[in-house]
């Protein structure tokens, strides 16, 4: 793969990397793995003042980012992707669930990188968001439900957990393929030595050395915990399952 770049457009460039430099995100930048770069979207506001927001029309409270801003901005961003060109992903509550196989798809499907554009205030110029959806395949993604104060927090787990695929990020392959999600269920439990601790032990199956036994231990807790602490992906995991199946 070549190298993945993550180009953010935000009125906080200050923001970037942030605690993503302290992982191994981080590690990852440093060695070239992959490369982030920051828009400021202020720089494309066209007045003295660097306007970037007014009023909602038709009333309400808050500022709205301008479509004649935003746009110019998406517009230098996207075209510093020559060649192969990005996914385009606005950050807002009202996006599709950024779940782990959507994560692997813009790996998979996005070879150059990703453009994440941060709104702020009540949001952006619906106009705008139209435009590229319809031109670029813009896509909107949300990271959960629940309010922050802008994209810049959402596009920072967004970035760590795509480029924790990125080849030659985490060393250990088996260390993907048991976390949580990346097969459509929580993680099990995992335990290190003493064997007993305060009068909790480890599960005996662990200890036994027998590979097999231990695999289906660990699949029949990842199943357990999620059906009983998140219903919602139980259901879409035996959805899923059952297609596979027919």
């Amino acid at each position: 793969m070549k190298n993945w770049r993550a180009t953010v457009l935000t009125l906080f460039p200050e923001m970037f990397p942030g605690p993503l430099e302290c992982s191994l995100a981080g590690r990852a930048l440093k060695e070239g793995l992959w490369s982030l770069e920051t828009v400021d979207i202020r720089d494309f506001a066209n007045d003295k003042h660097q306007t970037v927001d007014d009023t909602c029309v038709g009333g309400g409270a808050g500022m709205v980012l301008k479509a004649d801003v935003v746009d110019a901005a998406l517009n230098y961003a996207y075209d510093r992707y020559p060649m192969e060109k990005p996914a385009i992903i606005y950050l807002t509550p009202r996006g599709e669930p950024l779940r782990q196989r959507r994560v692997r798809s813009f790996i998979n499907n996005n070879p150059s990188g990703c453009i994440l554009l941060c709104g702020r205030y009540e949001g952006i110029d619906d106009r705008v968001i139209e435009k590229w959806r319809d031109e670029k395949r813009l896509i909107e993604i949300s990271v959960g439900d629940y309010i922050l104060s802008g994209g810049e927090m959402a596009a920072l787990t967004f970035m760590d957990a795509c480029v924790r695929l990125l080849p030659g990020v985490v060393n250990k392959r088996e260390s993907l393929e048991s976390e949580s999600f990346e097969l459509d269920l929580l993680e099990f439990p995992q335990y290190t030595k003493p064997q007993n601790w305060q009068g909790k032990v480890v599960p005996e199956v662990l200890l036994s050395g027998d590979h097999k036994k231990i695999a289906a231990w660990r699949h029949s807790q990842a199943k357990k915990i999620t059906r009983e602490r998140r219903p919602d992906l139980w259901e879409i995991y035996q959805n899923m399952h059952s297609e596979t199946q027919k």
